[in-house]
């Protein structure tokens, strides 16, 4: 953190309305982006990025500079990602078992699957992508998301949770493992010559179901083309595809400004 980042969260903390702002407005991509991974849905974690947000301001007073403050921000939004009611009531509690036989579900054959150059393909391999970690229990997903696609490092990212370095090397190890194989049996961009799933397949059930919406969420317009996707399965290294493809969603920006939102329900601490 830089003295001038410093400065500003002091600021902050005594209560200074405009750096607070810009606090928030600093933070506010990484917790939206650690939301949509968390709960694989854009539109959710919109409404979790504020709640967040508006924690992360209510307890800005307690952060002390013992951690790295990106580091104070994510087990903030860790915490209630894990903890909080209603993230426990909507979560999904999918296996892989069962998301597996959603893929197969009505899969169309050639004659009916969709055109290459479908503008929707894409946006179903990032929202399949996504969903896939929901097949994780939560504290897995958290490990995998922070690991493997945020890349932390280890001893951060157990900080974050709040185990030992150890514990979460296990935790990740045992999702990255169930990712791995769960993508090599049942990706058609990983394995094409084996999987029956493959995105042109998959997308006119997918769309009729309304699994997707009928036109692209721009939340996720910044991700890499289908191309670019099917260019990156094949150069990767098996045991690396998966990982690589996870991280292949884009920045995952939010769609709005939370900092006047957030000020606007709480009063700036001091």
């Amino acid at each position: 953190m830089t003295q001038s980042e410093h400065s500003k969260i002091k600021l902050a903390q005594d209560g200074d309305a405009a750096a607070l702002e810009d606090v928030v407005r600093s933070i506010q991509d990484r917790v939206f982006r650690l939301a949509t991974r968390m709960l694989a849905d854009p539109v959710a974690a919109q409404d979790a990025t504020q709640e967040i947000l508006i924690r992360i301001v209510t307890k800005l007073s307690t952060y002390r500079g013992d951690s790295a403050f990106e580091t104070w921000v994510y087990r903030v939004a860790t915490n209630y990602l894990l903890t909080a009611r209603k993230m426990i009531a909507n979560d999904p509690g999918l296996s892989f078992e069962m998301f597996s036989d959603d893929l197969l579900d009505g899969l169309a054959d050639d004659r009916t699957a969709a055109a290459e150059d479908h503008v929707m393909l894409n946006e179903l391999r990032v929202r399949c992508t996504m969903a896939m970690l929901l097949c994780l229990d939560r504290d897995h997903r958290a490990a995998y998301v922070l690991g493997e696609i945020l890349e932390l490092d280890h001893r951060e990212a157990a900080s974050i949770v709040e185990v030992s370095p150890a514990n979460f090397r296990k935790r990740l190890s045992r999702a990255r493992s169930a990712v791995q194989a769960f993508t090599a049996a049942s990706c058609g961009l990983t394995t094409p010559t084996t999987a029956a799933c493959t995105c042109r397949k998959r997308l006119p059930a997918a769309m009729a179901s309304g699994r997707i919406g009928s036109t692209p969420s721009p939340a996720l317009s910044g991700a890499p083309s289908m191309t670019e996707a099917q260019t990156l399965a094949a150069e990767t290294e098996a045991g690396l595809v998966a990982a690589k493809l996870q991280r292949a969603t884009g920045p995952l920006t939010p769609l709005k400004d939370f900092a006047a939102d957030v000020l606007r329900i709480v009063d700036p601490p001091g």
